[in-house]
């Protein structure tokens, strides 16, 4: 099954992201392009899933933009890696929760090659390195093609979160790669992507 891995070094505005998602998806189904795997960063952006509350915006003037994918509110800001999808489980197993397992193994395998190690949390979708959330999860379906995806902190503006409970937690239980190390560390796109789309082929 092809899967076409594209990466965008300049910064993508939420909604055209998601706008390409959604075309995306409905080209997949009609069968005419193949899978996706597409790294990037947005803006500073904070959004909002299906299952969000105006409890956990702590500044009201901030921007909100509403979102299909699942789960609460959450940030997107520069250093931030977003990885997103567009796969067809009716081309394999139509197993949802097979699926975020694929996602959070493939988190896990990217921290394990810089010695972080993590875990994620039945309770809490994520991934958690000790008691800290270090990557987020939130993904939608339309007849069993899976999109939007995650995002894992690396250099990013922590004090961002500030503004919000981000996927309805305490925002000071979040970090980044940079508040681990303790120095700002360069990622490749492509490693990370190539872990991801080794993980694919074993869905």
């Amino acid at each position: 099954m092809a899967v076409e891995i594209k990466i965008s070094k300049e910064k993508i505005p939420y909604k055209t992201a998601v706008n390409y998602l959604e075309k995306r998806v409905q080209e997949v189904k009609n069968g005419e392009k193949d899978d996706l795997l597409w790294i990037l960063e947005h803006p500073l952006t904070f959004s909002a899933g299906v299952r969000s509350s105006n409890l956990d915006v702590l500044d009201k003037n901030i921007k909100l933009i509403r979102s299909k994918r699942g789960g609460k509110i959450t940030l997107h800001n520069p250093g931030q890696k977003i990885i997103y999808f567009v796969i067809d489980l009716n081309k394999r197993k139509k197993d949802i929760r097979r699926f975020i397992s694929f996602i959070e193994k493939s988190i896990i395998d990217f921290l394990k090659t810089i010695n972080i190690k993590s875990r994620a949390d039945k309770k809490n979708i994520g991934i958690w390195v000790d008691n800290k959330k270090i990557a987020a999860i939130g993904v939608r379906v339309s007849k069993w093609v899976v999109y939007h995806g995650c995002s894992i902190n690396i250099n990013n503006n922590l004090s961002d979160y500030k503004k919000i409970n981000p996927c309805g937690l305490d925002n000071k239980n979040i970090t980044s790669i940079q508040e681990i190390k303790k120095k700002k560390l360069k990622v490749n796109e492509k490693e990370i992507l190539e872990i991801f789309s080794k993980n694919l082929k074993l869905l």
